[in-house]
């Protein structure tokens, strides 16, 4: 079974059981990211050391009815993440670390969430095809000769 491809209900469901946990899939998830993300481009920058504490912190605490316990996300790199760099896409912002998260981190981290990185995006998300990004352009995983498309590409 490939973690990484399952939908939220399903991963929590397998959480429930007792069949996975949190680590197992957000090693999955960091894996997958490994082995393609050169060739995709998605991500700007992934926090695998951070994803895998928060997970195994998430474990000894016990499985939670929190809504998205131990789910595996990655957020867009024009949404701050408290001490962890986030660039918005430009080198104007190469090295920013913002001092708190944006409401958006917060509700996702009390929900249970595990932000495994930061995905790639046009600059200051003022495109549409995220091949204008200040460090590199994302490919369409299916297809790369296509655009993922959206200022997101790095999330599709």
């Amino acid at each position: 079974m490939e973690l990484n491809r399952l939908g939220i209900t399903e991963l929590i469901e397998l959480y429930r059981s007792g069949r996975t946990d949190p680590s197992e899939a957000v090693r999955a998830c960091l894996d997958r990211i490994e082995k393609r993300d050169d060739e995709v481009g998605a991500f700007l920058r992934v926090f695998p050391e951070n994803a895998m504490e928060r997970a195994r912190g998430l474990e000894e605490k016990g499985f939670r009815e929190l809504p998205l316990w131990g789910v595996p996300v990655a957020v867009k790199d024009n949404i701050c993440t408290g001490g962890l760099e986030t660039t918005a896409g430009s080198r104007i912002l190469e090295g920013y670390l913002p001092p708190y998260n944006a409401t958006v981190v917060d509700r996702l981290e009390e929900a249970g969430a595990v932000i495994v990185g930061k995905t790639n995006l046009d600059e200051f998300a003022m495109g549409s095809s995220t091949e204008n990004s200040a460090y590199r352009n994302t490919t369409n995983p299916w297809d790369s000769q296509y655009a993922p498309g959206g200022s997101s590409g790095g999330s599709a």
